[in-house]
C-alpha cells in the first residue's frame, strides 16, 4: 500500500535488485524485427513508415554532417516513447520520471553536440555566445548570459521530460483515488469523474509520445547549430 502519492516514483527493488534495470531492457524486445521476405506484415510496415517519417521530419533541416546522428537519435526517441507508454500500464514503473536517468540521456548528447561544434567550426560555435552588432558595454553581460543559457540546456531537457511525466502520473493518481472514494457516496459524480480520468489517460498517452519527440527535436536543434 502506498503511503503517499509520490511512492509510485520510487524505483522498485526485488531481492535487492533494482527493477529499473529490467524496465530499461524490456522495450527492446517488444519491437518486431523485419523478416527476410519481400513483403512484411502490417505492423512492421507501419513501424518502418513511422520511423521514416520521423527521421525525415527531424533531419531535413540539418546538413549532411548531422545525418550521421540519425540512427542514435531516432533509436533514443523510440526508446523514450516505449518507456513512457509502458509506464502507463497498471503495476508498472516509469524510469523516465527519474531526473537522474533523463540527465544521463541529456548531458552526454548535449556535450557531444558542443564538442562537435568546437571541433568542426570553433569560430561559429563560439560566435553563438555573442550576437552580432552587440553594443560594447553589453558584451561582458551577454557573454555571461549566453554561457549560462548554453549550460542550462541539458538541465532543461531532463527537467522538462521529468516534470511532464510526473505531473501527468500524479494527476491520474489523484483522479483515480477520487473515483474510488466517490463511488459509494455519489455514484453519478464518480462516473463523470471516471470519464474525465479516461480522457486524461488518452491525453497522457499523447504527452508520452510528444515529450519523447520534443526531447529529440531539441537535441537536433542543438546539433543543427554545431554542424
Amino acid at each position: 500500500m502506498m503511503l503517499n502519492f509520490f511512492d509510485q516514483f520510487m524505483s522498485p527493488v526485488l531481492l535487492g535488485i533494482p527493477l529499473i534495470a529490467l524496465a530499461l531492457l524490456l522495450p527492446w524486445i517488444l519491437f518486431p524485427n523485419p523478416a527476410a521476405r519481400w513483403i512484411n506484415n502490417r505492423l512492421i510496415t507501419l513501424q518502418g513508415w513511422s520511423i521514416s517519417q520521423a527521421t525525415h521530419q527531424l533531419f531535413t533541416p540539418l546538413n549532411q554532417g548531422g545525418h550521421k546522428w540519425a540512427t542514435l537519435l531516432i533509436s533514443l526517441m523510440i526508446f523514450l516513447i516505449s518507456l513512457n507508454l509502458l509506464g502507463l500500464l497498471p503495476y508498472t514503473f516509469t524510469p523516465t520520471t527519474q531526473l537522474s536517468l533523463n540527465m544521463a540521456f541529456a548531458v552526454p548528447l548535449w556535450l557531444a553536440t558542443v564538442i562537435v561544434g568546437l571541433r568542426n567550426q570553433p569560430t561559429i560555435a563560439l560566435g553563438h555566445l555573442l550576437p552580432e552588432g552587440t553594443p560594447l558595454p553589453l558584451i561582458p553581460v551577454l557573454i555571461i548570459i549566453e554561457t549560462i543559457s548554453l549550460f542550462i540546456r541539458p538541465l532543461a531537457l531532463g527537467v522538462r521530460l521529468t516534470a511532464n511525466l510526473t505531473a501527468g502520473h500524479l494527476l491520474i493518481q489523484l483522479i483515480a483515488t477520487a473515483v474510488f472514494v466517490l463511488l459509494p457516496l455519489m455514484p453519478t459524480v464518480a462516473i463523470l469523474t471516471a470519464s474525465v480520468l479516461f480522457l486524461l489517460t488518452l491525453l497522457e498517452v499523447a504527452v508520452a509520445m510528444i515529450q519523447a519527440y520534443v526531447f529529440i527535436l531539441l537535441l537536433s536543434l542543438y546539433l543543427q547549430e554545431n554542424v
